[in-house]
């Protein structure tokens, strides 16, 4: 077998291509249909098999969204939710130890440190979302797995307060990545009541630092914060320096 035809992308990747073309240069953009699979397979010159293959990769990662039967929402649909996308991605390279968990944790760190300190510059910090959030987490009755759930939804609040949407994208799909870990890490902490109540209290430190305009003080705060649960939860290495 020639070194060509081994290096020769395979049919599907070749649709992934036409299509990425095709959105490049705004013929295709979110809220269209893409041709019918038949149309698809002919104008590209592959099988449909092809077809459905590239399909399938591309509502992985959040680019389409199929529906079955007839009307406007059947056929693919051009959508363009890059989180689902790279979370799934994410998830299943930490799954497969393609990415440390670590090194995923040491990335949060960045990220987030990057993301308060730049609120925190703002004028206006947009931290509404986040303070409400906040607040949540503030019922008696919340399990662990609730209280985590509302945790990782404050700190997706900062990341979408930012108006980046790479940096959004990203966080989302790192913190999902890594879901399964901090839930089973709760377990391994003896006195969950006293850790909420500092988590609850290190929130709020965080937020009065961004809304006092302190981005030296933010970034502390929120390396600090990520890094001792990761810590305490015996889930990495220690992070805290």
């Amino acid at each position: 077998m020639s070194a060509e035809i081994v290096g020769a992308p395979r049919a599907w990747q070749l649709v992934l291509e036409r299509l990425e073309e095709e959105l490049l240069e705004g013929k295709l953009v979110p809220g269209d249909h893409l041709p019918p699979e038949r149309e698809l397979a002919v104008n590209l010159g592959v099988g449909r098999s092809s077809v459905r293959e590239a399909l399938r990769v591309l509502e992985v990662l959040g680019l389409i969204r199929t529906g079955t039967g007839s009307g406007p929402s059947s056929g693919a649909i051009v959508i363009a939710t890059p989180s689902g996308g790279m979370s799934a991605l994410l998830r299943l390279q930490v799954a497969a130890q393609g990415f440390a968990l670590a090194d995923v944790v040491e990335t949060r760190l960045v990220l987030e440190s990057a993301v308060v300190e730049a609120l925190a510059d703002r004028a206006s910090p947009p931290t509404a979302d986040a303070h409400a959030v906040v607040r949540a987490m503030d019922a008696p009755t919340l399990t662990p797995a609730e209280f985590l759930a509302l945790d990782a939804q404050f700190h997706l609040a900062l990341a979408d307060a930012s108006g980046n949407t790479v940096i959004a994208a990203m966080m989302a799909g790192l913190r999902t990545s890594i879901e399964s870990y901090v839930q089973a890490g709760a377990a391994r902490i003896t006195d969950w009541d006293a850790t909420a109540d500092r988590l609850r209290a290190e929130h709020r430190g965080i937020l009065a630092a961004v809304d006092a305009h302190e981005p030296g003080r933010a970034r502390t705060l929120v390396h600090s914060h990520i890094a001792g649960y990761y810590s305490q939860a015996a889930l990495a290495r220690d992070l805290t320096e």
